[in-house]
């Protein structure tokens, strides 16, 4: 059992309990590194068999590709894939060391002039990807490719020459938005619930959170989602709950939601668990593959959403 990164005596749960429908669900179509990360948060599975799973993505470079972010395929190293592999790091507690040093080289090499991330480099041209990711040759930053990054590295106490700029870069562009989407959204949010200075970042997230309210980018009664607009670029039903923005308690976005209102959300995407065990893609599904190796990331994402508020029972 040890070789699945499984305990020997993992706590059993309830017969056809949420955990356990999941937990057949990875068994039968998850990737190895999901395999993993499920027995990690789920069945008392050590953090070593995740690393070395995730090591199989890694490049010379110090970036990540070869599809860890299903949407992106091929070989090359992209920010997209290395934000990833940063929150599985972050995840098992591995977010440190030599390990992270390389991976902040590879963001100082791949930055911007303004110092932040593009979210994907046009080496990209020429293997598949999704549809919907444009590939430029000149790619700008992003905030919804730098503010993970850079909240992740700020959580775990990295220091390395790449975040001055790059938070600099963050701090600009959160307290700029007028405009936004779901997605842009949540990487401020990853942002701002690690970012230093707290005052600064419960000021900007209050702005955030009528910004939110205001343009109705948070479905906030999942019975009703036709009275919420669909952001321009999404797909048909593509929408964002209270949950996809504050997915822990302790989120500066779960200010932004009354009681209620996250109990709906919760309610939700408890519900959302299909008949095989796992949970939906909710954006464009392009080519099988990609939507079957989603679905896992998915699924735990789901879980631990409902794990940190007590919504389920494991």
């Amino acid at each position: 059992m040890a070789e699945t990164g499984a305990s020997p005596l993992p706590p059993t749960p309830p017969a056809h309990s949420p955990l356990l429908r999941a937990e057949q669900f990875m068994w039968l179509t998850a990737r190895v590194l999901e395999q993993r990360l499920f027995a990690y948060h789920f069945l008392n599975g050590s953090p070593d068999p995740v690393e070395t799973a995730l090591d199989a993505y890694r490049n010379e470079d110090g970036g990540y590709g070869h599809a860890l972010e299903p949407d992106l395929r091929g070989p090359v190293s992209q920010p997209l894939h290395t934000g990833h592999a940063l929150a599985v790091l972050d995840a098992i507690g591995r977010c440190g060391g030599q390990r992270v040093e390389r991976v902040c080289r590879y963001l100082t090499s791949v930055s911007t002039a303004d110092g932040a991330l593009p979210a994907i480099r046009p080496s990209q041209r020429g293997y598949p990807a999704a549809p919907f990711i444009p590939i430029n040759d000149d790619p700008p930053s992003e905030l919804l490719a730098t503010g993970p990054v850079v909240g992740l590295l700020h959580r775990n106490e990295v220091w390395h020459a790449w975040l001055f700029r790059a938070t600099d870069f963050c701090w600009e562009a959160v307290e700029s938005l007028e405009k936004s989407h779901p997605y842009e959204i949540e990487a401020a949010v990853a942002f701002l619930d690690a970012v230093p200075d707290r005052a600064r970042a419960e000021a900007a997230a209050d702005r955030l959170g009528r910004l939110v309210r205001e343009h109705r980018l948070a479905a906030l009664d999942p019975e009703h989602l036709d009275a919420y607009p669909v952001a321009p670029g999404y797909a048909p039903g593509e929408h964002h709950f209270p949950h996809d923005f504050a997915k822990a308690p302790h989120s500066l976005a779960r200010a932004w939601f009354t009681d209620e209102e996250m109990a709906r959300s919760l309610d939700h995407l408890a519900a959302e668990q299909q008949e095989d065990g796992g949970w939906p893609i909710g954006w464009l599904p392009w080519a099988p593959t990609t939507a079957l190796e989603a679905r896992p990331v998915v699924t735990i994402s789901a879980l631990r959403t409902l794990k940190a508020y007590g919504h389920f029972v494991g």
